[in-house]
């Protein structure tokens, strides 16, 4: 494997009833600003819960970040940050609500005269000071809760990028599976499809000796196989899924399967354009892209394409040809086993006219992404003709 380095200092708290824990985990005197989307944390019990855990802390509140956070929303929080003098960031949501956080978190510090300079010039490396933040989620999914990963969208724009930096790492994040329990099935669904190709964008590339990553991945991949059908089920809910689910998803992407191998993220750069020019979901955009993408690639992919047929979804053919072909087949089968479409015909969309439409959204933004580095705007879009 590769040379590498591992750092994570998010501090996980897990379990029913954690949310508690979060006025010993912020400091007394710090002047604090919840974050939170659209509101149905004041549906389903965790804002109560929140504010009475810190109803000892100055507290201010900021609402309407929506899915795939918005710049313009998140420069009115800059602001309110600024005027009150706030000095810890407390993410209450899903993915999107952790991302403009930590997008907040940098913009309250920045120097420059614009902070989108941060996302779409890739400046993550270079960011010397942020807000702390604390994370209580209530959707999982993305795995923002354990990273140092932000995406954001710029809708005036019409684009979507993201950036990284270590200054971003949540200082802790609560988990609390009973928070899942009011989110309706295309939520979960949404969630078991993201951390699905979050894991085969770190581990669907070529072998390089790296058995514990390779195991490790695989694992998660099969619980996700384990869980999903229990996971779904809403009436009663099953905690022990839910409790499997929300860890999943947070180990999909929380660094350590990755380091010391190569990395793809060609369906997430592709998806993002879908997401800024379509409105697709996250994990809709994903899961159109992906089967396609491996068709695409399936010769350079072989031998984990195999790999990944043998250990994961039970595929045996001695012939290799015919076991590439119905691992990809079998991948697809299992997003559609969960009520997750796989082209875009689906959603009543041209694959021919979103393929020029991708391609040149994609060339705009230099597009070379792929383990190689080999899969271009033109690429995405001999893709996306592929998804009907």
């Amino acid at each position: 494997m590769n040379n590498f380095q591992f750092y994570n200092p998010t501090r996980i708290v897990f379990g029913d009833g954690s949310i508690a824990k979060i006025k010993k985990l912020i400091p007394r005197k710090a002047r604090v600003l919840m974050l939170y989307g659209g509101g149905s944390i004041k549906k389903n019990g965790v804002y109560l819960q929140v504010a009475d855990a810190l109803r000892k802390h100055d507290l201010f509140e900021f609402g309407g970040i929506e899915p795939n956070p918005d710049y313009a929303t998140l420069m009115k929080a800059v602001k309110m940050v600024k005027k009150n003098k706030i000095d810890f960031l407390l993410a209450v949501g899903g993915g999107s609500v952790i991302d403009g956080a930590k997008f907040i978190a940098v913009a309250a510090h920045y120097q420059g005269e614009d902070p989108w300079d941060i996302v779409s010039q890739g400046l993550g490396s270079i960011i010397k000071k942020a807000l702390p933040i604390g994370v209580v989620l209530t959707l999982p999914a993305t795995g923002s809760e354990m990273n140092r990963n932000s995406v954001i969208s710029h809708r005036e724009k019409g684009e979507k990028a993201s950036f990284g930096s270590e200054k971003v790492f949540p200082k802790f994040s609560v988990l609390d599976p009973k928070v899942t329990y009011s989110l309706p099935k295309e939520q979960i669904r949404n969630g078991l499809v993201d951390a699905y190709v979050h894991i085969l964008e770190q581990y669907l590339t070529y072998p390089i000796g790296a058995e514990v990553q390779d195991r490790q991945a695989e694992g998660l991949l099969l619980a996700i196989h384990d869980i999903a059908e229990r996971a779904l089920q809403t009436d009663p809910p099953d905690y022990v899924a839910r409790s499997n689910y929300m860890w999943v998803c947070t180990n999909a992407l929380n660094h350590l399967i990755g380091v010391g191998v190569p990395q793809d993220w060609s369906t997430h750069g592709i998806g993002h354009s879908l997401t800024a020019l379509y409105g697709l979901a996250h994990a809709e955009s994903l899961a159109v892209v992906l089967p396609w993408l491996l068709w695409y690639k399936r010769e350079q992919k072989q031998e984990k394409l195999l790999q990944l047929g043998y250990r994961v979804l039970d595929q045996k053919s001695q012939k290799y040809s015919e076991r590439v072909d119905q691992t990809i087949e079998a991948l697809a089968a299992f997003f559609h086993s969960l009520g997750m479409p796989t082209t875009l015909t689906a959603y009543g969309l041209d694959p021919d006219k979103v393929a020029e439409e991708v391609r040149e959204h994609l060339e705009r933004q230099d597009f070379v992404r792929g383990e190689h580095r080999d899969i271009t705007a033109a690429d995405a879009a001999e893709i996306l003709r592929l998804s009907r």
